[in-house]
């Protein structure tokens, strides 16, 4: 058994708050992502991970020491460190001769590995290299993902949803025109091209602001290389969502084809000639009608007899 699966009871109040928070919920927490610097990884390789790490702050952890595994081959290592650090997404990079500036992105499920996707760095400009102003710590990034392949290829459509798990930030409820200042563009046309720009909102002859973009790096040209993608059936399990939190069904109730919501009332059926209507001289009946009315009801009780 795995040293970190045979807590059994927390013997501190510490250790149960610890518990406590990893405890399964039905609002999950943000997703934190794991750095794993690989046996022989280069500077360049190591830049891309600080990187990386700059832009997930604080929801990242670097692991600065060298790690001799291939995540490919053996996944103890990344479900390891899943366990200890709490993370459920993680970055990989390593440098070989076979595969030169390589970069794994991969995300867990309860602590093991779901998905994960081999990439090539190519054309790599670091966050320093260029002298712009960057964006504050913790802020959350707009995505922006352009070509077919994002949503023709399995392989790109996947890697496209785990680059939204990777990057997404936290869950709000508003947003402020200010806050929006931080893109990130993912463009796939034989590669995928990394871009990311800090948003200028300039003054403009109308309420609307005049929007520019300044790169702020990182910037990065990757290569798909291998993949190592969940079932189907596995991919479902991960997404299934609590009872707790599926909206309940309203009955009677259903929209058109506009969003307009509509209403079915079920009713007892009414005796509209016992309906008590606004009396009025020009509505009461003259004798003459009142005698025709009292012999049909007669009428009708002998034929009834």
């Amino acid at each position: 058994m795995d040293a970190l699966d045979r807590v059994a009871k927390p013997k501190t109040k510490r250790a149960k708050r610890f518990l406590e928070k990893r405890e399964s919920k039905l609002n999950e927490n943000i997703k934190n992502v794991m750095l794993i610097k690989g046996g022989n990884a280069n500077a360049t390789v190591t830049q891309v991970l600080k990187d990386g790490y700059a832009l997930k702050k604080p929801y990242s952890v670097l692991y600065k020491k060298k790690k001799i595994t291939r995540p490919f081959e053996d996944q103890t290592l990344p479900e390891f460190f899943s366990k200890k650090s709490d993370c459920s997404l993680f970055m990989f990079g390593s440098h070989n001769k076979k595969q030169p500036n390589n970069l794994v992105i991969g995300r867990m499920y309860d602590y093991h590995v779901l998905d994960m996707i081999e990439l090539g760095i190519e054309n790599f400009v670091s966050l320093k290299d260029i002298k712009n102003s960057k964006c504050p710590e913790g802020t959350k990034s707009m995505l922006i993902f352009a070509g077919d392949d994002f949503d023709v290829t399995e392989d790109y459509r996947r890697l496209k949803s785990l680059l939204i798990d990777f990057f997404r930030g936290p869950t709000v409820s508003n947003i402020h025109l200010a806050g929006l200042e931080y893109v990130l563009h993912f463009t796939a046309l034989n590669r995928i091209y990394f871009r990311s720009y800090k948003l200028l909102l300039k003054k403009s002859d109308c309420r609307t602001p005049r929007i520019e973009l300044e790169e702020m790096g990182p910037s990065l040209d990757l290569v798909l290389k291998r993949t190592h993608l969940a079932s189907d059936d596995l991919y479902k399990l991960s997404m299934k969502m609590p009872k707790a939190l599926k909206p309940k069904k309203k009955k009677n109730i259903f929209h058109d084809t506009f969003g307009t919501t509509y209403g079915r009332i079920h009713m007892q059926k009414q005796d509209l000639s016992k309906l008590q209507t606004r009396k009025m001289k020009g509505l009461k009946k003259r004798p003459a009608e009142r005698i025709t009315e009292d012999q049909e009801k007669k009428s009708k009780r002998i034929l009834k007899n």
